[in-house]
């Protein structure tokens, strides 16, 4: 029996060729921004070379605001790598108590969960900001890092991943010989699931990376801003002084980095986190 026509190959390839097109031109329009000239910028075309001024670029966002732009990347390292890595083993861990113990209420707890994932984030942007108000840390590193500790949708890709993940026999091995929940845990169930521990990872430091509208609550001094947020803040001089935009353009490839780093080196265990439970 015939698939139908807009199952074809020819047309799913064609498909997933302008998805591509349509992700990576931004990313080449950027490219090639970088490394124009301000007066370049804007008479050359968008895809087209003018004149190589990446070197230039590069030394006036490292002298603008005395080396400000480093502390902000060095800012959206402690901020989306130090709140992944932690809020991806908190996740990992409520995940797997949630797959694999009984407790009272344990699919009502499990249900709010779930309405966590449902609620965006920038609902509740005003109301953390009353609660580290009322707790003194508006305005701090704290502000920004705890929240982004906590992840309902990793709570919920980890228990799904753990029920593909960890066989509950390996688990009852473990205890007849002798292990407790926590040697249990860290021993046998932690590194059956490092792919799902690197794929909500990925998928958290993503979204602390990009996070721009709790920093712009939370914070006023410019020396915790992330790089979201710091380069908002020069894209807004740019109306006054247009040598910003420049700025903006190199720094915003720079930010891109981090991203592409992090995927290439985890592609193989992302990949393996997102086919997990497709095979029993």
């Amino acid at each position: 029996m015939s698939r139908p026509a807009f199952l074809s190959r020819g047309v799913v390839n064609a498909l997933l060729a302008v998805a591509a097109v349509y992700t990576l031109l931004p990313l080449t329009w950027l490219l090639f921004a970088s490394t124009k000239s301000l007066h370049d910028l804007y008479s050359s075309p968008g895809f087209a070379f003018a004149g190589f001024d990446f070197g230039a670029n590069l030394s006036a966002v490292a002298e603008e605001g005395g080396g400000i732009f480093f502390r902000w990347y060095l800012n959206s390292v402690l901020y989306a790598g130090g709140g992944a890595l932690i809020g991806t083993l908190i996740s990992v861990m409520a995940g797997y108590c949630f797959d694999k113990y009984g407790f009272r209420g344990k699919e009502k707890l499990f249900g709010v969960v779930l309405l966590g994932v449902l609620v965006p984030s920038t609902a509740t942007a005003l109301p953390l900001y009353l609660l580290a108000s009322k707790v003194g840390v508006v305005n701090t590193f704290w502000a920004v890092f705890i929240p982004v500790l906590v992840n309902p949708f990793g709570v919920y890709l980890a228990r799904v991943l753990s029920s593909g993940y960890v066989p509950g026999e390996v688990l009852e091995a473990a205890r007849s010989d002798g292990a407790g929940d926590l040697r249990t845990f860290v021993s046998v169930a932690l590194p059956m699931l490092k792919p799902a521990f690197v794929t909500i990872f990925l998928f958290q430091f993503t979204a602390v990376w990009n996070n721009f509208f709790l920093p712009l609550v939370m914070l006023s001094d410019h020396n915790l801003f992330p790089l979201s947020l710091g380069l908002f803040s020069w894209n807004n001089q740019g109306t006054a002084f247009p040598e910003f935009h420049t700025l903006v353009i190199t720094g915003s490839l720079l930010s891109v980095v981090p991203l592409l780093v992090v995927f290439v080196f985890l592609q193989r265990f992302w990949r393996a986190g997102m086919t997990a439970g497709s095979i029993k």
